[in-house]
């Protein structure tokens, strides 16, 4: 095996496009599996990253390979990799210390990945890992969703939103979702049960006493969520104010 690779570096935050260019193939540790990219994934937080506006969190150094969701195949594994062998197609998403899935090859720690599904093309299981992480944090670890919760997720027809609509309808919730006219018939195929046209109606004077919020938008929409959850209901917003699990995630003080 030749050791360089191509791969899509930028050179300093802010940087329009990324330069492909010739890298060295990272090393494996004893832990790590080597997989050839087949298809990587580009999500929100790689525009963020490139342009800097997570560098109080992230403390990346230049030049730095983006990316953080890939499937592929395993092309090597460490000495002490239990779970792989060469040959195997994987998916996953890289730690954010070891990002880097806009290349040919990447090494990752085997926990971080997973065989890929066999109904699924290498395209389809590289758009999964993010989106579908985000959601399972979001409706299972922290609202702990149950059989016929009235949940609302918005922008159903969003990356994050066709995977929630999925897995809350599979823990058997009452599922509305905002969405344009032209994707209702989309999101109601994926399991919603409430289609709201953001373009014709306001969510918050159609919706009364849901248990959950799941807010993918922000802004103006998180304080119209509050008029729609009852006593105790839940809102879990992507832009809301980092608490203490995002604190000690990232090793920083508690926020106030």
């Amino acid at each position: 095996m030749t050791q360089q690779m191509k791969a899509a570096v930028i050179n300093r935050y802010g940087q329009l496009m990324p330069e492909i260019t010739d890298v060295a193939i990272p090393q494996v540790g004893d832990q790590d599996i080597l997989v050839k990219i087949m298809a990587a994934s580009v999500n929100p937080i790689d525009l963020k990253t490139q342009a800097g506006q997570l560098r109080m969190l992230l403390h990346y150094q230049m030049p730095l390979i983006l990316g953080n969701d890939f499937a592929g195949v395993v092309t090597k594994v460490g000495v002490g990799v239990s779970g792989f062998q060469i040959g195997d197609q994987v998916y996953g998403r890289v730690p954010k210390d070891r990002i880097g899935t806009f290349a040919e090859y990447i090494a990752v720690d085997e926990d971080a990945v997973a065989l890929k599904p066999t109904n699924l093309t290498f395209e389809q299981a590289a758009a999964i890992p993010l989106v579908g992480l985000t959601s399972y944090q979001a409706l299972i670890d922290i609202m702990q969703i149950k059989p016929n919760n009235k949940v609302l997720i918005q922008a159903g027809s969003g990356g994050i939103g066709t995977f929630a609509i999925q897995l809350a309808k599979l823990k058997g919730a009452f599922i509305a979702t905002t969405t344009s006219a032209k994707n209702s018939d989309f999101v109601r195929q994926l399991g919603a049960d409430q289609v709201i046209d953001y373009h014709q109606e306001n969510f918050a004077e159609v919706l009364r006493d849901y248990d959950d919020v799941f807010d993918t938008l922000g802004g103006e929409a998180v304080a119209e969520a509050f008029k729609i959850v009852k006593p105790g209901g839940r809102i879990v917003s992507l832009s809301g104010m980092p608490d203490d699990r995002f604190a000690k995630a990232y090793g920083l003080p508690r926020w106030k």
